[in-house]
């Protein structure tokens, strides 16, 4: 069995989400969102997440994370503020001594739902059947079970097509046809 913490890094909401994967089988341990004070400075606020992170991996002991990779925004100034977070999520777990797995947004959607332009509402509602939950996380949340999903079936199904476009979990990856890295 292995469980996994999933992280959807935002400044305003960082979403988390544990689940456990035994062979093929996925089943729901936690989720949630870690909220800061849009008033307070940006160090306190990154401060908030990285505390929020540990808190998480100590209470549900994971033996991974995975964290979705973030690309530019349209405003240069939220995407450096949300590359922080990210940075933040990421120090976090590496203090907390866990491997850290990475995957775009376009990953992490093309092996939960099918498709890697899905809409947030088909993400969440993916989770829910993946998951068997009798509610619908929140839309952080759902994105980062739904990266703790795609890393459990990563060689297996969609998931290995996702992983074939190339995590950064220092495993090899593959590029023009060939495996690098």
């Amino acid at each position: 069995m292995q469980r996994i913490l999933g992280i959807d890094p935002g400044l305003q909401r960082t979403g988390f989400g544990v689940i456990d994967r035994d062979g093929p089988r996925l089943s729901y341990v936690a989720s949630g969102v870690i909220r800061t004070d849009t008033k307070a400075p940006l160090a306190e606020r990154l401060g908030v997440l990285v505390r929020g992170i540990q808190e998480i991996a100590t209470d549900t002991k994971p033996d991974c994370a995975v964290v979705e990779i973030v690309f530019v925004n349209v405003n240069p100034q939220s995407t450096l503020l949300l590359g922080q977070a990210r940075g933040a999520a990421l120090a976090a777990l590496v203090l907390a001594g866990l491997p850290v797995h990475e995957y775009t947004a376009l990953q992490v959607k093309k092996a939960t739902v099918g498709t890697g332009h899905a809409r947030k509402e088909q993400v969440q509602d993916m989770v829910v059947r993946l998951l068997t939950l009798s509610g619908v996380p929140q839309a952080d949340a759902a994105d980062a079970l739904a990266c703790a999903i795609t890393h459990a079936h990563a060689g297996h199904g969609l998931g290995a097509a996702a992983a074939a476009l190339g995590t950064r979990s220092g495993r090899a990856r593959f590029r023009g046809g060939r495996v690098v890295g």
